[in-house]
């Protein structure tokens, strides 16, 4: 099922930001959610699988599904739907699983 036609603009928002896809300038809309700007943007899947490398977009846009995961300005993991559009961003797609970097435990902790 294509999903061309579940997400369109509600409206023509005048703030506009920039922020990089994959290595392509995007001027995306200023106060949405960065799923929601990819998604207006045209970008139709945002992870790969970590088990079988199939495409995975933006479903839930409420952070449950976790379908919308991206790396943002190196850190992966990342919920696109959680993420407030701002500029200079600097998007990839998760492909995979990411691995974790766990920080040391501190004795005062």
């Amino acid at each position: 099922m294509s999903a061309d036609c579940l997400f369109r603009p509600l409206a023509s928002n005048p703030h506009t930001v920039q922020i990089e896809f994959e290595g392509t300038s995007l001027s995306v809309p200023g106060d949405v959610s960065l799923a929601a700007a990819l998604l207006a943007s045209g970008i139709r899947h945002t992870r790969e699988s970590a088990v079988n490398g199939r495409p995975g977009a933006p479903y839930c846009m409420m952070g449950v599904c976790f379908e919308c995961l991206v790396e943002v300005d190196g850190q992966a993991n990342v919920q696109a739907c959680l993420v407030l559009v701002r500029p200079g961003l600097r998007v990839r797609r998760q492909r995979g699983a990411a691995d974790l970097v766990l920080r040391e435990a501190r004795a005062d902790e």
